[in-house]
């Protein structure tokens, strides 16, 4: 076993259905990787839009199968998370697929308006409002439901909250609740600082929305910060909601409603990691069995899946430029990019994401540090880091061509978070940007999204030009 392909095969179960190798180099889901990198070059940010929509048929058939196989009574709606990219080719591709939204700023209003304006939106589609509102959020929102979008729902993250409303909301509205969750143990604090304590939820339901008729407290909401996990943690954290829940529904009858927030997973190695089916299907037996022990009807369930939307969509392509020996044992790669400016999950979140070579699959292979182009200490990936050792194949100054590398589900907040189209650290460019898609015949595009930034571009943005 020395050669790079031997390696992955024979440690992972490879090759998969989104990875394969022909003629020695990397396909992404039937996509020639290199013909791209030799068309557009790299760095090279790219989206492939048809693995959002495998995504969320994905996540529907777990539910639907899951619902099936334990009798469950209630129904399953999907919701997109608009924090984990924003992009209009993202939305739109979620919305073929008859999702919901959640939103959580007021900017996102406007993008929920210019949706309803082309017609990809409706007056009936789930609009679930989360977060801490200032006054412009509240004030959105409120226009909205007054415009008459019936299940535009505002979820209370403070008690105080519902005063806006109260004063300015004049036609029916759906409201939502939000509790705390308590935190992971390793959290620096014990209980989340978004949403409505345990103690409080059902005397805010009892003397500011009970006797009011414009209000109906229709669902009630939680967020994981760890995400779905089959830990002790995750099923307490659940259990402890689902006997909120039943608490409240006896006194109220309009409550029929969860949403469970803190998303599925995406996969961060080529080899699977997590069992989809059985997850979801625990989680339903663990309501269902909940709700008949207290009584009350299974609630219809609300999912509001943000990374695992988008992110299995995404890749970022580097070329090595060079390589150091900085000791007797530690050599680095060197990226034409950089990791706090591509991929600051990578950073500031120590994420791992699945790393291949694009090229080089028959040459031998050898264990190595990646470093990006900035002057900061922490532009780097490697094993420490990163959980698992960082083996690609050998490069030489006589090769034909440079070695290419892809980090693959990419898609979520990378973007956001290194402020797109804006001033990055050292003033490393922003990427070219590629939009992949495939049209019903089968047969793949790819269409510049954004071209890589130019200095013009940043001139203007730090003011040295108008």
């Amino acid at each position: 076993m020395d050669k790079y392909h031997d390696l992955i095969s024979q440690t992972f179960d490879f090759p998969t259905a989104d990875f394969t190798v022909h003629n020695d180099e990397l396909q992404f889901h039937g996509i020639d990787l290199m013909a791209l990198v030799e068309k557009y070059g790299t760095p090279l940010r790219l989206t492939y839009l048809p693995k959002i929509s495998s995504q969320i048929q994905r996540a529907k058939k777990w539910f639907a199968d899951g619902i099936a196989a334990t009798g469950y009574q209630g129904t399953y709606s999907y919701a997109y998370c608009t924090k984990s990219s924003h992009f209009r080719f993202v939305l739109e591709e979620a919305l073929k697929n008859d999702v919901h939204l959640e939103t959580s700023s007021w900017f996102d209003i406007s993008i929920i308006r210019h949706l309803h304006a082309e017609g990809k939106v409706d007056k009936q589609h789930h609009i679930i409002c989360n977060g801490f509102k200032p006054d412009e959020y509240k004030r959105e929102i409120t226009a909205l439901i007054n415009e008459g979008f019936v299940n535009c729902m505002p979820i209370l993250d403070a008690p105080n909250e519902i005063d806006y409303y109260a004063q300015h909301v004049t036609e029916q509205c759906k409201i939502g609740m939000r509790l705390a969750s308590d935190e992971e143990p390793r959290f620096q604090f014990y209980t989340s600082r978004l949403g409505i304590r345990y103690a409080d939820a059902i005397p805010l339901y009892e003397q500011r929305l009970k006797d009011d008729p414009r209000f109906e407290l229709t669902m009630l909401h939680y967020f994981i910060s760890t995400g779905i996990k089959d830990t002790s943690y995750y099923w307490s954290e659940l259990s402890r909601f689902i006997h909120k829940y039943c608490e409240l529904r006896k006194i109220c009858p309009t409550l029929t409603t969860i949403d469970i927030g803190g998303g599925l997973p995406i996969q961060t190695s080529i080899q699977p990691e997590y069992d989809y089916p059985y997850m979801v299907a625990e989680i339903l037996r663990t309501v269902q069995r909940i709700c008949r022990e207290e009584g009350v009807p299974e609630p219809h369930i609300f999912t509001e899946f943000g990374i695992f939307t988008v992110g299995e969509s995404g890749a970022m392509i580097y070329s090595i430029l060079d390589e150091k020996l900085q000791n007797d044992k530690e050599l680095w790669y060197m990226i034409d990019g950089s990791f706090i400016t591509n991929l600051p999950d990578t950073w500031a979140l120590n994420q791992r994401f699945i790393l291949l070579a694009l090229n080089g699959w028959q040459k031998r292979y050898q264990r190595i540090q990646l470093g990006g182009l900035t002057c900061d200490s922490q532009d780097y990936y490697n094993a420490e880091q990163h959980l698992y050792q960082v083996f690609l194949p050998e490069r030489k100054p006589t090769d034909a061509e440079p070695l290419y590398i892809g980090f693959f589900h990419t898609g979520a907040y990378q973007e956001s978070l290194s402020g797109y189209g804006g001033i990055k650290h050292c003033l490393i460019p922003a990427p070219q940007h590629i939009i992949l898609d495939r049209g019903p015949d089968g047969v793949l595009t790819d269409t510049v999204f954004a071209p890589k930034q130019e200095a013009a571009s940043m001139m203007r943005i730090l003011g040295y030009t108008s």
